[in-house]
């Protein structure tokens, strides 16, 4: 394969971006070498993102507003624009739903719900998938991942509720390291007013039901207070706005939540595989 061909492409966020930032650096008569120094980086560097040679990063967006920005805030800015068109083509038309809801009703029964990821625990996933990434999209999807992590903080709060697996507290993604560190932090999460983090154990089935057996599943409660479903499989994904499915989609939720452990047993459980001493 060809260096061309292995070029990533360059969204028309980050086309803008790139476009803007040579305007200004032109303006303060300052040369890609120079603007790279002060940045941090090579005048080849600066160079590449100028000419469409590779995107713009999510650190080089900052340093722009650093160096050029003026306490303008316009790189600062595009870095939504640039994260979103970063995202996996199936992710992109729900990450702005997400960050703008009222609640989430979040099931996950493969690994730990993304939102709720921990930097390491995520690279370990996202390092280890197939097509195997280049260790720049790794950083890229890592990057955008955690930027979802601003909904725990938004004003006005988001009301959070996870149903998670029992098996997904007990597979172990990247090392008993990360792991545990993932543990602590869906713990820590936990604790939070407005998340509610159920275990769905793994004998839930023994009554003869089980709600879990459809797979994972994101129901959104809107700022217009219409409800949408999320679904995604095998990079394949599905917006769902029917009233009348996602109507099933919170009934079934409903029966997840009553399967669960309630949430003081469900911390219990977590901090217990973390091997966290009572």
């Amino acid at each position: 394969m060809t260096r061309e061909e292995n070029k990533e492409p360059v969204g028309p966020a980050a086309r803008v971006a790139a476009k803007v930032a040579k305007r200004m650096r032109l303006k303060k008569g300052l040369t890609q070498d120079q603007l790279g120094s002060r940045m941090g980086y090579t005048g080849a560097a600066i160079s590449a993102t100028e000419r469409f040679l590779h995107p713009v990063s999510d650190e080089m967006l900052t340093k722009l507003e650093e160096a050029l920005g003026g306490g303008t805030g316009m790189f600062d800015e595009m870095r939504e624009l640039v994260r979103l068109e970063k995202l996996p083509e199936q992710f992109r038309e729900y990450a702005p739903i997400e960050q703008k809801a009222v609640a989430l009703w979040l099931y996950a029964n493969h690994v730990v719900h993304g939102l709720f990821q921990t930097e390491a625990y995520a690279r370990a996933l996202i390092a280890g998938g197939h097509p195997e990434p280049t260790p720049e999209r790794v950083e890229e999807l890592v990057v955008a991942r955690m930027a979802r992590k601003a909904l725990f903080d938004r004003v006005p709060v988001c009301e959070i509720e996870l149903v998670l697996d029992e098996s997904v507290l007990r597979r172990t993604i990247g090392d008993r390291e990360v792991m545990r560190e993932q543990l602590l932090y869906l713990a820590e999460c936990s604790r939070r007013r407005n998340v509610n983090l159920q275990v769905l154990p793994l004998d839930a089935g023994m009554g003869g039901e089980y709600a879990g057996d459809r797979g994972d599943m994101n129901i959104v409660e809107t700022p217009a207070h219409d409800h949408v479903t999320f679904l995604e499989i095998q990079g394949e994904s599905l917006l769902v706005t029917d009233r009348t499915k996602v109507s099933t989609h919170r009934q079934r939720y409903a029966k997840l939540r009553a399967q669960a452990l309630d949430p003081r047993r469900s911390l219990g459980l977590i901090e217990e595989l973390a091997g966290v001493q009572r």
